[in-house]
């Protein structure tokens, strides 16, 4: 199975639906996760938030446990997924939340199943405005520092963010199971996004990832020492796969306990 079929699974809706116009987030998609997942929330609690432009969208903010605060996590999902996806992104979203880091994870720009990920590349300008949203929603309840985690597409997503904001009020970003582009420098290719971040970044894999994830690992190094030592580490996962799975708990392991050298002092903050 080709790594795009097995990104874009989404079983659970099958049915047809109108395609989204050239560009635009699939939002009935998106309207449906979040009707699907909002009930079955059993740790956190289902947030709409609002771009600056006025869009609102679904996400899931899951409180730290217990008065210590080391910070808070946005997490990306990967392509046509959700902010309660089953692999990665619901183990980070309660295990970080476990380990004190207030989680926020947002629903990502999605497309129909048959997509690909080249088609995604038009979504990438509605990507700034969702992350900066969750950043304002985390700064609001003066939770700090504030870190970047995205999977696959996700991680992608979040690269490129990075490179392109700067000043974004993020302290450190992991990116897992990232891959290049269809083509060098279009905003999917991680290596040329890394190469313009300056902050710590952690590139994690498995050593079983989709050949464009396991290929791409030298490129991505090379971009992002190029760019200046800002603490990026390169970690390959022996045994682990694209999703993780039946490594949660090492995964869970692995980012926090590299978060936690980018937090700095535990501070005490509001869970709610």
């Amino acid at each position: 199975m080709r790594p795009w079929i097995a990104l874009g699974l989404c079983l659970s809706f099958l049915a047809p639906f109108p395609a989204p116009a050239a560009g635009k987030s699939d939002t009935a998609k998106e309207q449906r996760w979040a009707k699907e997942i909002a009930p079955l929330i059993f740790q956190g609690r289902a947030e709409w938030l609002k771009t600056k432009g006025g869009e609102r969208f679904f996400s899931i903010y899951t409180p730290a446990r217990g008065p210590t605060v080391y910070g808070g996590v946005i997490l990306l999902h990967g392509m046509g997924a959700n902010p309660d996806w089953t692999d990665v992104i619901r183990p980070l979203r309660t295990g970080l939340a476990d380990r004190g880091w207030a989680t926020l994870s947002l629903q990502m720009p999605v497309l129909p199943n048959s997509a690909v990920p080249k088609d995604y590349i038009p979504l990438f300008p509605d990507v700034a405005p969702r992350i900066e949203a969750g950043i304002a929603f985390l700064r609001a309840k003066k939770i700090a520092p504030i870190m970047l985690v995205g999977h696959s597409l996700g991680a992608a997503m979040g690269a490129w963010f990075l490179a392109h904001t700067p000043r974004s009020g993020i302290r450190a970003f992991v990116g897992i199971g990232m891959s290049g582009g269809p083509a060098p420098k279009s905003p999917l290719d991680t290596a040329a996004s890394l190469g313009k971040i300056h902050l710590p970044v952690l590139d994690l894999y498995g050593s079983r990832d989709f050949r464009a994830v396991l290929s791409g690992a030298p490129r991505r190094a090379a971009a992002a020492r190029a760019a200046g030592e800002h603490g990026y580490e390169q970690v390959e996962v022996d045994g682990a796969g694209h999703f993780f799975r039946d490594l949660d708990g090492p995964l869970i392991t692995r980012v926090s306990g590299w978060l936690h050298k980018y937090a700095r002092h535990p501070a005490t903050a509001p869970n709610g």
